[in-house]
């Protein structure tokens, strides 16, 4: 049989995870995280980590297996989501990759593009840049050079925004050409594409709100001050700058107050869902599902059946 795959894509909040540990008891799968924030230890209240509860009963791969002072990348993430499909294909099983991480699909899926590593001296010249005319001049600086990455990044994106400057200034040619130059190396996998999409977004607002609050009463906070506490870890860190983290770790540096500290960390969750949807509109031979219920859970499990008994 033909190997196959299922990606299970959406914005956060959506319920991803309830959903895939529902399809690890009707069907074969070995659950692969796709999130950028999961990999890290010492970082589960905030990221919506499965619970050891849950892990249990559906284990999850790629989540807990750096800390945090280690930026993880998505060139990483291909390898060891790579090694973990063939794994799961040795036990006869399908490899069920979950998660909200869009680029980590994207690469997965399509190959990564031919970038160049990053160059010290001139990222500590565009951080002392940023630090004189702030990072909205920056980004007013990349809307020159590159309109079209510019319009995907937020202003005040600071990490992204760098980067894409960085990739014009090194290679002379724009973050969307350089994409465009893909390596071909696609997924020898019969994919499954899924996402999980409310039609309501006000709906998903309210959730996203919800869930905020409740990581507080988890006790997100103390989390954050443990890491916070260690010393050797940033507020530049890809780990830190998480959503949610990084509002936290402002509250905790008197950046912030309470209040501020709530409504920023909800309004940037906001807008990673937006960035999410827009991934997703674009995604090539994708179905729709309308979040979380058992008429999402029978789509998947018929376009896996339907793919085996073609293929039998």
């Amino acid at each position: 049989m033909k190997q196959q795959a299922i990606f299970l894509m959406g914005p956060t909040a959506v319920g991803k995870t309830d959903l895939a540990v529902e399809l690890a008891q009707r069907l074969p799968v070995d659950i692969i995280s796709v999130d950028s924030a999961m990999v890290y230890r010492g970082m589960d209240i905030g990221t919506g980590k499965p619970s050891a509860e849950i892990l249990a009963v559906a284990p999850h791969q790629l989540i807990n297996i750096c800390d945090p002072s280690q930026p993880y990348s998505v060139a990483q993430f291909c390898i060891d989501a790579d090694l973990e499909m063939q794994k799961s294909w040795q036990q006869h099983k399908i490899p069920l990759l979950v998660g909200g991480t869009m680029l980590y699909f994207k690469a997965l899926q399509f190959g990564l593009a031919k970038l160049p590593a990053a160059a010290p001296e001139l990222r500590q010249q565009l951080l002392q840049e940023a630090q004189l005319v702030g990072w909205p001049a920056m980004h007013a600086k990349l809307a020159t050079l590159d309109p079209v990455a510019a319009q995907r990044l937020n202003a005040n994106d600071s990490q992204r925004v760098q980067r894409a400057l960085e990739i014009n200034l090194l290679m002379g040619q724009t973050l969307s050409a350089s994409f465009a130059q893909q390596l071909e190396k696609k997924l020898n996998y019969k994919l499954h594409s899924f996402a999980l999409v409310p039609e309501d977004r006000a709906v998903l607002h309210t959730r996203i709100e919800q869930r905020f609050m409740h990581m507080l009463d988890l006790g997100l906070i103390a989390e954050v001050e443990a890491l916070y506490s260690r010393g050797d870890l940033t507020a530049q860190l890809p780990s830190i700058r998480s959503v949610g983290y990084r509002q936290v770790w402002s509250y905790l540096a008197d950046q912030l107050d309470y209040a501020a500290m709530c409504a920023q960390a909800i309004a940037a969750t906001r807008q990673l869902a937006k960035r999410q949807y827009t991934w997703l509109r674009s995604w090539p031979e994708i179905i729709n599902i309308d979040n979380f219920n058992s008429v999402a859970l029978d789509t998947i499990i018929q376009s896996v059946l339907d793919f085996r008994n073609d293929y039998a």
